[in-house]
């Protein structure tokens, strides 16, 4: 641009400085708006929220966890789950439930004609609730005739201090029979289980955010860091309290169980294919013996394990299905 004036070059016409200057502005206008960009971003969401599937999953993890399928560990079981087909995130509890019965030591079988009990579920309740309360002035609809002027159609609220609330709720019952006999073997009674999530504003600010779903309080979604407990080892041969579903765990499985599971199979194999022969000392009248010289027991007069029966008194309770009950597998002899 110092070419452009007469003190730079004296032989430049001075009537054309300002024509020229205007077209090299514009120039430069011109080229700074074809560079501009712009950017969009698409915005979708689901249909149901994060908060809410949070909020039905948190419930259920609680309602599972307290659980205690010990009645049933090294029991063959199958998982009848027909009455929760209509349930909201039914295939969530479904798993659930299963990862609480191999943690408390059952043996799932996806069949049912493979397993020797059945654990039947049902769902008394899977939902939400959302409520608030609102401290200040509330929004406010115009009539038609203000509006008409020009004005806007409402007001708006004008909040000192608000708080909405969503909870969610599991109900769920269980109870487990002989697959054979049909006799009954635990029941759970009913488990409730309650998650909650609210947000607060204070003059404006927020929201402030806690419940079961978050770590502690939080201020618009921004989380407190947290530390991460050890994950335990669990042997399932050993002596154990049974882990929680809400705890992560990892699993020994025993080395000798497939060895001695394809024994078994091998020799259930090699017994269906050779004749049932008597020995020469099992004559008629003889008494069998095992090898270590006591004699065998006749199946038909062994007697049933020991039983724990609780004490019914001369008022016997009915049992009922909102309390657990301890039943024992078949009648005391």
């Amino acid at each position: 641009m110092a070419l452009l004036t007469t003190d730079a070059n004296p032989n430049f016409p001075t009537w054309l400085v300002r024509p020229v200057r205007a077209a090299v502005g514009l120039v430069l206008a011109v080229i700074c708006a074809c560079t501009v960009g712009c950017g969009t971003t698409k915005w979708t969401e689901t249909r149901r929220t994060a908060t809410e599937q949070l909020l039905i999953s948190d419930s259920m993890d609680q309602a599972v966890g307290r659980l205690d399928f010990r009645a049933l560990s090294g029991k063959k079981v199958y998982l009848d789950d027909t009455y929760l087909k209509d349930v909201v995130d039914a295939n969530y509890l479904i798993s659930s439930l299963r990862q609480q019965l191999l943690a408390h030591g059952a043996i799932l079988r996806d069949k049912k004609e493979e397993a020797d009990y059945v654990v039947e579920v049902r769902s008394g309740a899977v939902g939400t609730d959302m409520h608030s309360v609102l401290v200040g002035v509330p929004q406010v609809n115009l009539p038609s005739v203000v509006t008409a002027v020009g004005l806007p159609t409402a007001l708006p609220e004008i909040p000192l201090i608000k708080k909405t609330q969503q909870s969610a709720v599991t109900k769920i019952l269980l109870f487990a029979y002989n697959r054979k006999t049909g006799r009954p073997l635990w029941q759970s009674g009913a488990v409730l289980a309650k998650s909650d999530a609210s947000d607060v504003w204070i003059f404006g600010a927020g929201p402030f955010q806690k419940g079961t779903i978050y770590q502690g309080t939080q201020f618009a979604g921004e989380r407190l860091p947290i530390k991460l407990p050890d994950v335990p080892l669990i042997d399932l041969s050993a002596q154990r309290e049974p882990v929680s579903l809400l705890e992560e765990a990892f699993y020994a499985e025993p080395l000798g169980e497939l060895s001695q599971d394809g024994a078994a199979n091998s020799q259930d194999q090699k017994g269906a294919s050779t004749p049932n022969r008597e020995s020469p000392g099992t004559q008629t009248g003889e008494a069998r013996t095992t090898p270590s010289g006591s004699p065998l027991r006749d199946p038909q007069t062994l007697t049933p394990p020991a039983l724990v029966v609780p004490s019914q008194g001369p008022n016997p309770q009915v049992a009922s299905p909102m309390t657990p009950q301890l039943w024992p597998a078949f009648p005391p002899q």
